[in-house]
């Protein structure tokens, strides 16, 4: 066993197939095929149940998971400490964030990072609960989780720093008739929705006003943020969407209207309590900085 097919094998767990993950690495499919059938035969165990082109972890194989991870941190670690002594000019940091967050404050962390670091890259993952960035900084994933949650989240064997809040508003066609700078229940009462899919903080916020007795029509349910805006301005409905995406709605010609009484999302840095890599310790220090 080494650390190269522990690599292959989490490449295979993450991406959830051989085909994507070859991919992802940049070889060939049987090659990667072959790796991990030299792995399992070293350990003695099948890591996957194979049923055509998809693959599902077997007991052994998700036994394997989390001591995998743990060498291919190791050896990340040693890799970056051994370049952050020329000065941190090389190094990258995996970081986990959910989409509104993705645009800010994630945009401002990475901006300045790759200002103060130019040498450093990131790469982002997409969680869409708060809950998956947990997991995937908690299993090792990425150093750095980005997330957000109607309440501020606890979790055992992680650090996880405060930042801020962001507000709820809604995002509205140039024609909707409402006048003012905030929109209440009264406003929002028998309009068509586009909302996120269950446990995303937006589609708690709908759930809320629901319970409260506004009469709102699920006209689409979306999992892609990127999606929303487009529909809202061809009309479909309207959209409550964290402040983040209010710029950018306002540059493409959206109504943006605080939402009353207000609706909050908490943000938070998550981190592994253990040392983290000097790439990941110089993101964190920038995020901090903002």
């Amino acid at each position: 066993m080494d650390a190269r097919q522990l690599e292959y094998f989490l490449a295979v767990v993450d991406h959830g197939g051989m085909n994507r993950a070859a991919q992802a690495l940049y070889i060939a499919q049987p090659s990667l095929s072959q790796a991990i059938r030299v792995l399992e035969r070293d350990l003695g165990s099948e890591l996957f149940h194979r049923a055509g082109r998809r693959v599902v972890l077997t007991q052994a194989g998700q036994a394997l998971v989390e001591p995998a991870r743990q060498v291919v941190r190791g050896m990340a670690a040693a890799r970056a400490s051994v370049e952050s002594a020329a000065g941190l000019e090389r190094g990258r940091v995996e970081v986990a964030a959910m989409p509104s967050q993705a645009v800010e404050p994630l945009g401002a962390m990475v901006r300045r990072f790759t200002t103060r670091h130019p040498g450093l890259s990131v790469g982002i993952r997409a969680a869409a609960t708060a809950e998956t960035v947990v997991e995937l900084v908690r299993t090792g994933v990425t150093e750095v989780g980005l997330l957000a949650s109607s309440e501020p989240v606890k979790q055992a064997g992680l650090l996880l720093e405060p930042i801020g809040t962001q507000r709820f508003v809604v995002v509205a066609p140039p024609d909707w008739p409402v006048a003012g700078p905030a929109a209440g229940p009264a406003d929002l009462a028998g309009q068509r929705v586009i909302a996120g899919q269950p446990g995303t903080g937006m589609r708690r916020v709908v759930d809320r006003l629901r319970a409260d007795g506004v009469e709102l029509f699920d006209v689409v349910e979306s999992e892609h943020r990127e999606a929303i805006l487009p529909l809202v301005l061809g009309g479909v409905g309207v959209a409550i969407l964290a402040d983040s995406w209010a710029p950018l709605a306002r540059r493409a010609g959206a109504r943006v209207l605080d939402l009353e009484p207000p609706a909050h999302l908490h943000l938070a840095l998550a981190s592994r309590l253990t040392e983290p890599t000097p790439a990941a310790a110089a993101f964190l220090a920038a995020a901090r900085d903002l």
